[in-house]
């Protein structure tokens, strides 16, 4: 328990800071919503300029695009891009902090085993996750309804919500695999930004080809499949519950085993 809540204060800024972030964009977005409204017309021209797979890539479905569940769609990539690399931190560096503050052998000297040390490290940034996102919720439904022109399901709004929740999650875990494999990493953000970019941009080039999908988080749930059904695509769900679950049970084994460098 005091690990958790050592975890926790120290994860408070930052849970913070990307929780104000993820809130600010949505914000943004939704601010634009009634302009784009106003000139549907020129809009849709200026968009059908742009390659399907441009804006398949960016959310944007022109048959509802300017309605507020289809333009909430394109705010929401941003959104998960972000809520990723939060994510991405914390899973890989609730590991490699410790080596790299040289807080690791004093750490493991304690009463306590190393799983339950990953136990409590990995309840402190799930913890902080779901703040961000219980927050982030409940402000997006909030600025939807102040915007929105005419009635629309808050149980799909809310159903594209999680999907934030849902890679971030699978990023989480690939992040604690990634702390325990990489012996001394020397900069979070570097690791974070360059794994979840890589897998923002292959979900890019991936959009049109179902099975290259699989390859990118970013495009286990889509939008206009999660608006049309009302639910997930159940073969998404399970690869990345497959993924989770693989890099979680890994890095428990692996952190088990492996030598720990003292100062």
């Amino acid at each position: 328990m005091n690990i958790l809540l050592h975890e926790l204060r120290a994860y408070r800024k930052s849970t913070l800071i990307w929780t104000i972030s993820l809130v600010g964009i949505a914000a943004l977005f939704m601010s634009f919503f009634p302009s784009f409204t106003k000139d549907t017309e020129e809009f849709t021209k200026l968009l059908e300029g742009y390659p399907p797979a441009l804006r398949e890539a960016f959310g944007i479905n022109l048959d509802n695009f300017f309605s507020i569940l289809g333009f909430y769609c394109y705010g929401l990539s941003f959104v998960t891009l972000c809520g990723a690399i939060q994510a991405m931190n914390l899973g890989t560096s609730i590991v490699s902090k410790e080596v790299r503050e040289k807080t690791a052998d004093f750490l493991l000297t304690r009463p306590v085993t190393r799983s339950n040390v990953l136990t409590n490290k990995l309840l402190a940034a799930l913890i902080s996750i779901i703040l961000t996102n219980i927050v982030y919720i409940v402000a997006a439904t909030l600025l939807a309804f102040q915007v929105a022109t005419e009635d629309f399901s808050v149980k799909i709004f809310i159903l594209l919500s999680l999907t934030v929740f849902l890679v971030q999650l699978i990023f989480l875990a690939m992040g604690i695999i990634i702390s325990v494999i990489v012996p001394k990493i020397k900069s979070v953000l570097t690791v974070s930004l360059a794994t979840v970019f890589a897998f923002y941009f292959l979900g890019m080039f991936s959009s049109n080809d179902e099975a290259k999908r699989y390859l990118s988080p970013f495009k286990y749930f889509d939008t206009a499949y999660i608006m049309e059904h009302s639910s997930y695509e159940v073969s998404f769900l399970i690869t990345g519950a497959i993924i989770i679950i693989l890099a979680i049970i890994a890095s428990y084994y692996i952190y088990g085993k492996k030598d720990i460098h003292s100062v």
